[in-house]
């Protein structure tokens, strides 16, 4: 069996593989060592030092300051970008442009929608699997969460929350979760509202300070979605399916991780699974993923983490800032080309209060 040559856009300061996305091509690294089909053939990285560490770490022979030369001398099969999502967009069509195969980004998508869209546009046009790294789909506690939905434990269902720190750089993977949850079914419209009290910046782009966001999808369930520095963790249970006949509610446990528990209406009692004490940033999330990329690369299906899948999530992610730009309610599909929360920023049409210690 043939092996895929693998590339890596990006390859971050080692000694800080996986915190909060930094140096995640060292998990995504793992994950291709893992397979017995792939060979790690090249990095690039505009640190030479943090592409020398990471080939060494590897073992890569190419190592390259400048991924377009990169490309062009080593001509991969697969490449993984993991580098601040303002950069995805021209990297992404680069390696289209190339003849590569397959990417598997890091997430978001792009910094606009308009960025967004022409990344897929390439992928599809260059006959290119492209996906971007939403691996908790591959989490244990999300799966099962997913299992229960399918076996009917709370009937059909009909509303689904979150509550999270931000709706664009956490919030894509919790989006995407939801579309998970509910079939892959595309938004209808979208209404919500912003604050942007002070400066929040996630990887180079701006993120809001709080926001509640209501979000009709085409077969009719609703999601509610809230964000900002008073949520997340702090809520307990972030997490809530509501069906017919129950809830399912996801949480999360310093201790033993993630909890999934779901309650029936006629039994008023809350059956539970502690998802085996995987964690949210859990390294095998990432390998799972880069499996199933490999995997859908060979026999040609569509991979979990695809982009089709990817631009439902960014275009509602979108359509949420630009809900609160336009003060009224998005009917999709999104027909913008900019970053609606970005714009506010730039033209000072959103109040921004410096805050030295926000990140």
């Amino acid at each position: 069996m043939s092996k895929y040559r693998v590339a890596f856009i990006g390859t971050g300061k080692p000694g800080n593989p996986g915190l909060k996305g930094y140096a995640m091509a060292y998990q995504h690294a793992l994950g291709y060592k893992a397979l017995a089909d792939c060979e790690m053939a090249a990095c690039a990285d505009i640190v030479r030092e943090n592409a020398d560490a990471f080939a060494k770490q590897f073992g890569i022979k190419g190592v390259y300051t400048d991924y377009n030369e990169m490309l062009k001398k080593e001509k991969p099969d697969v490449v993984s970008i993991a580098v601040w999502p303002h950069l995805h967009a021209e990297m992404i069509i680069a390696c289209c442009n190339a003849g590569v195969k397959a990417i598997h980004s890091e997430k978001p998508v792009a910094t606009t929608w308009g960025d967004a869209k022409r990344c897929a546009a390439a992928a599809e046009k260059a006959r290119v699997q492209l996906t971007f790294n939403h691996q908790r789909r591959f989490g244990r506690p999300f799966r099962l969460a997913k299992e229960k939905l399918r076996e009917g434990a709370i009937g059909k269902l009909q509303r689904m929350e979150f509550g999270l720190g931000d709706i664009y750089d956490g919030g894509t993977h919790w989006v995407d979760m939801m579309n998970m949850f509910n079939d892959e079914t595309p938004a209808e419209w979208v209404i919500g509202q912003i604050d942007t009290r002070q400066i929040r910046l996630a990887f180079g782009a701006p993120i809001e300070w709080q926001g509640i966001f209501h979000v009709m999808y085409k077969n009719g369930v609703q999601g509610v979605y809230f964000t900002g520095v008073e949520t997340g963790r702090k809520l307990g249970f972030n997490t809530r399916l509501y069906g017919t006949e129950g809830i399912i509610e996801l949480g999360w446990d310093a201790l033993p991780g993630w909890i999934v528990r779901w309650l029936k209406y006629d039994k008023g009692t809350w059956t539970g699974d502690m998802a085996n004490g995987e964690s949210l940033h859990d390294p095998n999330f990432v390998e799972r993923a880069i499996a199933d990329t490999i995997e859908s690369l060979r026999t040609g299906r569509e991979p979990e983490l695809s982009a089709r899948r990817a631009m439902n999530a960014t275009e509602i992610i979108f359509a949420c800032y630009e809900s609160s730009r336009r003060r009224a309610r998005i009917d999709l599909p999104l027909t913008i080309e900019d970053s609606p929360i970005q714009s506010m920023m730039d033209k000072n049409e959103v109040k921004w209060e410096y805050a030295p210690n926000a990140k």
